[in-house]
């Protein structure tokens, strides 16, 4: 179940919000007295029940902002409770001032907004012990073992438990919580309204993560990156899980570098069953796999994780896809030994895309020439793919049969700049551009004007997120529907 999480300065708007939840089907609304700028009225809050709700007059202490008197808010609590509210959520430290009366629940709980104390179980111990009907217990992730600990935690209580690890790296303790037996997780009213560090809005946990139907049996997958939260593969996979009807979660975690063989040694406890890779772990994620496409090794970057029993297996799904964009701009024979022995090409930039890029354009005989700002990167992955360094300056010098941009250049918000002069291109070279936030970059918009050939970073995404739904499931991905996600994700207008 979820919990919406209200917080407003003035009556007539937390009751506004309320009722609007109740009338989207939200089983739970949290009122937080703590927010309301004037002297509380629970009379006019609760006037009308349009659905269940609970009630917190959280003090600064616990992370709220009750300013008054400490009795005017245990008043206020037992008053709660007097009218008959569906629950109510008391501190630990007060909870013997509080009786219980009537039917309302009694939600005792402990907030940490600094860390993950080592003591948690003695901490749950303590609450549950207070007359508790829900123990819920929110501290800070410092660290993925937190989340780990936190989940162990609610999934061996003996008494219902609420287990939050608060902030981005948290997430997935909201996101699992029925899976572990919570009788239910918060959610934040607005993006711009969350209470509470790493809140989701309430319809990304009902529509895109579906947390209620998540069970047991329900397979499990994600992306693990830092930072995460702006990536749109939860959209993309979640969503063709739904077009499928596959009974399967895609998750974010956010996992900091030194701590990735942490997380990936908890993988098979959480359930997690397959990961999409990227930014930093590409390259320390190869030394993790039991096993390796020839790709990932030539590469020396995986951006695919597959669990099967007791192995890791490593793919990198950016070189099938980008592979896949050029043969088909080409209409190379696929049986060649050496499809592209004729071909030339500038790839603009030397991180992790233009390398997979690089290395597998080689593998198929055409020449490769290196342009980046960073002459080191561009030299080490020269060397590595037996490509030819170009100076950044003379890019525009170079005739080359298809331009690849694997910079960051106009990606949004950028969207104003191109990593390559619009005077420059003519109908003779192809464009590929790896950007897909705008799908319609600067570049590809100079590279149409100019009647080139074009392949979009749209194109390559949705065949990589394709390869890796394959690998993951077993089944052929709705790449239609893929498609259309990220389209409509990237450029909202063009699609209303």
């Amino acid at each position: 179940m979820i919990c919406v999480t209200l917080g407003r300065t003035r009556h007539k708007h937390m009751i506004a919000e309320y009722e609007h939840l109740a009338s989207q089907g939200i089983d739970l609304v949290e009122l937080r007295l703590d927010y309301i700028g004037r002297s509380v009225s629970l009379n006019r809050l609760l006037e009308t029940r349009h659905c269940p709700v609970l009630i917190t007059a959280r003090r600064r202490e616990d992370g709220g902002r009750w300013n008054r008197p400490e009795d005017e808010r245990l008043t206020l609590l037992r008053s709660a409770i007097a009218a008959g509210v569906d629950f109510v959520d008391i501190e630990g430290d007060v909870a013997s001032q509080i009786p219980r009366y009537g039917q309302t629940k009694r939600v005792i709980s402990y907030h940490d907004f600094d860390e993950t104390p080592e003591d948690l179980e003695a901490i749950h111990d303590a609450l549950a012990s207070e007359d508790a009907d829900i123990v819920k217990l929110a501290t800070l992730a410092t660290s993925f073992e937190d989340n780990c600990r936190m989940m162990r935690l609610v999934r061996d209580a003996k008494i219902p438990t609420i287990g939050i690890c608060m902030g981005e790296m948290g997430t997935c303790t909201r996101i699992l919580a029925s899976r572990l037996g919570s009788p239910f997780t918060y959610a934040a009213f607005g993006k711009d309204k969350k209470v509470a560090p790493g809140m989701l809005h309430w319809k990304d946990m009902r529509d895109l993560y579906r947390v209620d139907s998540i069970s047991p049996q329900t397979r499990l997958f994600g992306v693990v990156a830092d930072p995460v939260a702006h990536s749109y593969s939860p959209m993309i996979h979640n969503g063709s899980f739904d077009e499928i009807d596959l009974d399967a979660r895609y998750l974010p975690f956010r996992v900091p570098a030194p701590e990735l063989s942490t997380f990936l040694n908890a993988c098979p406890e959480i359930g997690i069953e397959g990961l999409s890779v990227t930014i930093p772990h590409k390259e320390s994620a190869v030394l993790a796999c039991d096993k390796a496409e020839s790709a990932v090794t030539g590469i020396g970057a995986v951006n695919t994780l597959a669990f099967s029993q007791d192995e890791v297996l490593g793919y990198n799904t950016d070189y099938r896809a980008a592979m896949d964009c050029i043969g088909e701009l080409f209409e190379i024979d696929k049986e060649a030994a050496k499809p592209l022995a004729n071909k030339r090409t500038l790839i603009l930039g030397a991180g992790g895309v233009a390398r997979a890029i690089a290395w597998g354009l080689r593998q198929r005989g055409c020449d490769v020439f290196i342009a980046s700002r960073n002459i080191d990167r561009a030299q080490n992955l020269a060397v590595d793919t037996e490509c030819e360094v170009v100076p950044w300056s003379d890019r525009h010098e170079k005739e080359v049969d298809l331009i690849v941009n694997g910079t960051p250049v106009g990606m949004h918000p950028d969207v104003d700049r191109s990593p390559y002069e619009a005077k420059a291109l003519d109908e003779s070279v192809a464009v590929f551009d790896t950007v897909y936030n705008p799908e319609n970059t600067l570049f590809i918009k100079d590279a149409r004007r100019a009647g080139c050939r074009i392949i979009t970073g749209i194109d390559m995404f949705v065949r990589q997120a394709a390869y890796q739904f394959k690998l993951f499931t077993g089944v052929d991905a709705p790449a239609d529907e893929m498609r259309r996600i990220i389209k409509q994700a990237t450029n909202p207008v063009q699609l209303q």
